[in-house]
């Protein structure tokens, strides 16, 4: 199913996590309400809505404020595979982890998280040590989830080895070498790689991008890209994958199967 509804711009205050959570079990690490409520308070910024127990969910931005369905509705969106047993799981640029603990969820053999932060110090928001987001959800959830703080562009197999899947969401745009940063992708991808990005649907006849300087798109200066979907497709060949596969388009993004 695809959602038409845009990812709104990051606000800095954040709704109150508790008010809009379905009923949950408790989380594997028996942790109470009042300490998790108290946990996910130290920091200072959510991207996703992430369930964590006793009703809690944190207080994401993406898909708008008052809006913890907004999470499900993006998963939906990638098509992840309903199953993910006995497969390596890399999620790229994973910043509080949704990704990473769905594909747990899923029954991945192993997941490694992998982000760095320097963008938020751009933007003004910092965050201790102590209070990387993933960090605190995996505490909660008792999550296996390994975090690595790596930059993408820095992904080799020698580094950090290969994956069964890679999961590269809603990042290659603000990345300004993409081509060579799918080449980073597939080259630590035994078998899928799932790819999202804006996009814009122009020039189809051709494989176009449309190149933002500064901060023309959003007022964002680290969105640098959006290619149209000829475009992103010939690049995601072009970086080393067989078969590529558009599965959704909604509002400006655009997400790819790329098969190895």
């Amino acid at each position: 199913m695809i959602f038409d509804k845009l990812l709104n711009k990051i606000k800095k205050t954040a709704p109150p996590a508790q008010k809009y959570a379905p009923p949950l079990d408790p989380p594997k690490s028996g942790m109470d309400k009042e300490t998790i409520l108290k946990k996910i308070a130290e920091v200072p910024f959510w991207w996703h809505y992430i369930e964590l127990g006793h009703g809690v969910v944190t207080p994401g931005h993406q898909g708008g404020e008052n809006n913890p369905g907004a999470s499900k509705e993006i998963l939906a969106r990638f098509h992840l595979p309903e199953n993910f047993s006995g497969k390596t799981v890399l999620d790229i640029g994973a910043f509080d982890g949704l990704f990473a603990l769905e594909a747990e969820k899923r029954g991945a053999a192993r997941v490694l998280a992998i982000d760095n932060f320097n963008h938020l110090e751009k933007e003004g928001k910092h965050l201790e040590r102590g209070f990387i987001p993933l960090q605190i959800a995996r505490e909660i959830l008792a999550s296996k989830v390994e975090y690595k703080e790596m930059d993408a562009m820095d992904v080799a197999p020698e580094k950090i080895g290969t994956f069964d899947v890679v999961l590269f969401l809603g990042v290659l745009y603000h990345l300004k070498n993409p081509v060579l940063a799918l080449e980073k992708v597939a080259s630590v991808t035994k078998e899928l790689a799932i790819i999202e990005s804006l996009y814009f649907d122009k020039y189809n006849d051709e494989a176009v991008a449309w190149f933002f300087e500064k901060d023309e798109w959003k007022n964002d200066p680290t969105n640098w890209w959006s290619p149209n979907q000829k475009c992103i497709e010939a690049m995601t060949r072009a970086a080393g994958f067989k078969r590529v596969e558009c599965v959704s388009k909604s509002n400006g993004r655009i997400t790819l199967h790329a098969f190895k």
